[in-house]
């Protein structure tokens, strides 16, 4: 597939901006120590995981940190499992590093259960206040500070693009994990939303793959369906499955993130999430550097990217709008 993407000039003009090439870390006489939990996978064939810690470790050497030189960073991922995530978390927690960087609610979770003390920096959590890792946006107060995701209002969005690119839809089954805060909170948003559209909705947890399947070939009997994936862990690592029953049953398809629509989904509308980590290697450095994470007020997304899949479109038979691609960030051919 050939991705035509749009406003470079602008994101590259602004990412120099952000990450200046001469700021540079002091040389400490230790070897400091950084541990990463991310949620997800990171086999090989996942290019999700390795893009977003390859973009969190250029952001450290831009800032003077190269692993195995002045900093050691140890990498676990949970790969969706529970039980796996808490565990790599109480390890990480037992190395003594000097930060730890979270991803997902999923696992910031365990990591804050297993200290108070040492520092935590987070990616791709919705709500911290909610799910108590902090306990404001504006003055964190505890060991914790990061990023957010997005707002709860953003999961509206989603519904709004479905029905402007398919505006025949009149059911739409809402794939969310219920047991995060973001997923309860997503749900509730786009319920706030169906009435004015005239929808109606379902829900589909998508813990059990065996599960998914049955709840979106039951959905697909009736006509007129429509598909919206929210953040959450799982639906990362199971967004294959997710994607080709939406082909299989002609679904009109939104995701809340890029690698959806790179992945053959119809169209994603969400936060550029690589830049996330790469912003997150700079509360890193402070934090090293001395700086307190209850001090580090915690950051909303600066980018929303809209990228739209045009191979899938034709597959489903669908026109996209000309307003619609004109809106796009990136157009998938």
């Amino acid at each position: 597939m050939r991705a035509m993407r749009r406003r470079e000039f602008i994101l590259l003009g602004g990412a120099a901006v952000a990450w200046p090439f001469t700021a540079r870390a002091q040389q400490p006489d230790r070897l400091r120590r950084i541990g990463v939990l991310v949620s997800a996978r990171m086999e090989v064939d996942d290019l999700d995981t390795q893009t977003r810690i390859g973009a969190f470790r250029q952001g450290l050497q831009q800032l003077g940190w190269v692993d195995a030189k002045n900093v050691q960073i140890d990498v676990r991922a949970g790969g969706g499992d529970a039980d796996r995530i808490r565990r790599y978390a109480e390890e990480l927690v037992a190395l003594a590093p000097d930060v730890i960087l979270v991803t997902g609610a999923a696992g910031v979770t365990p990591i804050l259960k297993a200290t108070r003390t040492v520092p935590v920096v987070f990616t791709g959590v919705v709500d911290p206040v909610g799910a108590g890792f902090v306990d404001s946006l504006a003055r964190p107060g505890g060991n914790a500070t990061g990023f957010v995701s997005f707002e709860y209002g953003l999961s509206a969005k989603l519904l709004e693009l479905l029905k402007e690119v398919a505006p025949g839809v009149k059911r739409v089954a809402v794939i969310r994990d219920p047991d995060i805060s973001a997923g309860t909170g997503q749900f509730g948003a786009i319920q706030t939303a169906a009435p004015s559209l005239g929808l109606d909705l379902i829900a589909i947890n998508p813990r059990e793959a065996g599960e998914v399947e049955l709840a979106i070939a039951a959905f697909a009997r009736t006509p007129n369906g429509g598909l919206i994936t929210t953040s959450s862990a799982l639906a990362v690592i199971r967004r294959d499955l997710i994607i080709n029953l939406a082909a299989k049953y002609k679904l009109p398809a939104v995701y809340y993130r890029r690698l959806f629509a790179a992945s053959g989904g119809l169209i994603s509308y969400g936060p550029d999430v690589i830049a996330q980590f790469h912003r997150a290697a700079g509360y890193v450095d402070r934090i090293l550097k001395g700086e307190k994470p209850a001090e580090l007020p915690v950051q909303a997304p600066t980018k929303y990217e809209l990228v739209i899949n045009l191979k899938t479109a034709k597959a489903l038979g669908i026109t996209v709008p000309p307003s619609l691609l004109a809106r796009a960030d990136e157009v998938i051919e």
